[in-house]
Order: C-alpha cells, then sequence, then structure tokens
C-alpha cells in the first residue's frame, strides 16, 4: 500500500476568502472582512485559515480530508497516525520540517520529495528511489486532489470556518463515491444523532 499526504499549507488558500462569514460584527474594532485574508505562513484556525490535510492511498484512489486547527508537528503527525498503517504503507510527502518525526516517532516509512533548489539550482518534483522506472516518491496526487477541494469551495465564495468541515466531507463523500447512489445520499443525509448512534453500536 502506497500512501501520500501533502503539505498542509497547499490547502490552507481554501478558507482564506472570510473565515468568519456570517458571523455577526457588533463591535467596531471587528469589522467584517472584505477581502481575502492575506496573512502569511501557515493558517490557523484563531487566524481564520484553518489548514486542511490530505492523504491518498494510490492503489484504491481513496482520499482523506482533515480540517486542523494548526498545521504544527504534533497536527500533523496526529493525521498520519490516524490513517497510515504502520509497517505495511509508505508515506510520500515534501520536506516539510512538520514530517521529521513520522519515522522516529510513529515507525512508519517515510521518503520526501525536495521541491527546493539545490546547491546547483535545480529542483526536483518526483523521484524513482527503486530503479524501476516509475517515479513514486512525490506529492503531486494530494496538490491534485486539493486543487479539485478548492475548486468545489470557490462557488461558495467563502466558507465559515466553524463549517468549513462539513463542506471538505461533503467533497471527501463525493470524491470517493464517484457516482452518486442512494446509499451515498442516504450517508449524507443521516442527522448527528443518528450519526452518533450507529458509531456507539
Amino acid at each position: 500500500m502506497r500512501c501520500s499526504v501533502a503539505r498542509s499549507l497547499k490547502l490552507t488558500n481554501c478558507t482564506r476568502t472570510r473565515g468568519k462569514k456570517s458571523t455577526p460584527h457588533c463591535q467596531p474594532a471587528d469589522p467584517p472582512r472584505r477581502r481575502a485574508n492575506k496573512q502569511r505562513g501557515h493558517g490557523t484556525y484563531e487566524t481564520d485559515r484553518p489548514p486542511i490535510f490530505s492523504v491518498v492511498e494510490r492503489d484504491s484512489g481513496t482520499v482523506r480530508f482533515f480540517v486542523g486547527a494548526g498545521a504544527g508537528s504534533n497536527d500533523c503527525l496526529h493525521v498520519v497516525e490516524s490513517t497510515v498503517p504502520t509497517g505495511i504503507a509508505i508515506l510520500y510527502s515534501d520536506e516539510w520540517s512538520g514530517y521529521r518525526r513520522v519515522e522516529s516517532e510513529l515507525g512508519v516509512a517515510h521518503s520526501t520529495v525536495r521541491h527546493g533548489r539545490d546547491a546547483a539550482g535545480s529542483r526536483e518534483w518526483a523521484r524513482d528511489d527503486d530503479s524501476d522506472g516509475i517515479r513514486e516518491v512525490h506529492c503531486n496526487t494530494c496538490e491534485g486532489a486539493g486543487t479539485g477541494l478548492r475548486t468545489y469551495l470557490r462557488v461558495f465564495r467563502g466558507v465559515h470556518k466553524r463549517h468549513l468541515k462539513y463542506y471538505v466531507a461533503t467533497y471527501e463523500a463525493m470524491t470517493n463515491a464517484k457516482r452518486i447512489s442512494s446509499i451515498l445520499i442516504r450517508r449524507m443525509c443521516r442527522t448527528r444523532k443518528q450519526s452518533e448512534s450507529a458509531d456507539a453500536n
């Protein structure tokens, strides 16, 4: 089984438009935002740019998205630990520092691709480690999944950060189902109480 995880920063643009959309702004010191949130760096829930982690299982094509409170190393480890099985999967990612502890602390095999320039000034987008002619070390699959999610969210012209996880879950369900069926519709229409009772059983 081959898994790849994209850097969460690739997907933080999803909620840059309006993190507080539809929230009443009664205080003059807290006006509504008229333009996109242009803060640089990793987003957090507090800065109205919740990061979205993506994990793609390459053999089946199953995509999982996680809306996080932050994009730190501990958040990354939690996502990897809950999705990537130890011992039978290889995690492919870029060289973001948040992934450095994956192999040492979780025991997950990890290979990275270098997007930054080396001493010679060249960049690396994909690499063939096992010399089989296939460049398997890359995170393009996750970046492509993130592009689809961004396109899906763009039509809403901003999503409130409190409800972002529901939009993301809807897109994930539609992507993994490949086609709309009655089973998918029943699954997406369940109320919260029904979901909790089913999970308890």
